[in-house]
């Protein structure tokens, strides 16, 4: 098990031999498929990638297929309003939970959330509505916890990420342009 998380996450929801070509072992990987038929095949490959890379491999909303493909952990996404899941400490099984508002980090820290995944902070198309870097900032100053960055994330506003009282960051579609990882924003790893 490691013993820190990593500064970075990619949310996956299919295997994506691009993101496994960069040699950062800082970087986490959550499987997030919900729909997916043959979602053991695609967790196949991607467990796989992430022992030989050395990355932390987290998968959303399964404890089961967690604990069977021997994952650092779990990600509870906003929607799952389960009470506690106190048990997976045991397990050495960490927590990762994403929150839209202050309702939702509460939630989470009650799950026993690790790091908090606040979101979005830049604008979506899926939404009208996201935090920006004041509001973000006051939500992560009122709640004693890890929370990373997600949501509406590019290249052109990378830089802005310097301005949030951030642990980290996660991305989706900013990592699915390829080549990803190749792109002088993630070479420099100089970020915090």
């Amino acid at each position: 098990m490691h013993k820190t998380f990593p500064k970075f996450f990619v949310f996956l929801d299919q295997y994506d031999s691009q993101i496994f070509k960069n040699n950062n072992t800082n970087i986490g990987i959550i499987y997030r498929n919900y729909k997916a038929k043959k979602r053991e095949i695609e967790l196949i490959k991607i467990a796989k990638a992430c022992r030989k890379n050395r990355n932390q491999l987290f998968i959303s909303n399964d404890i089961k297929l967690a604990i069977k493909f021997k994952a650092e952990g779990i990600y509870i996404p906003s929607f799952n309003k389960t009470k506690s899941f106190k048990n997976l400490e045991k397990k050495n099984i960490k927590i990762l939970g994403s929150a839209h508002n202050q309702k939702e980090i509460k939630k989470k820290i009650l799950q026993n959330c690790k790091i908090i995944f606040l979101s979005p902070i830049f604008y979506v198309e899926k939404t009208n509505t996201f935090l920006g870097i004041h509001k973000f900032n006051y939500l992560v100053l009122n709640n004693k916890t890890n929370i990373f960055a997600l949501g509406g994330i590019a290249q052109n506003n990378f830089h802005k990420l310097k301005l949030l009282n951030i642990k980290g960051f996660a991305g989706i579609r900013m990592f699915k342009k390829k080549p990803a990882f190749k792109r002088p924003v993630f070479i420099k790893n100089k970020f915090f």
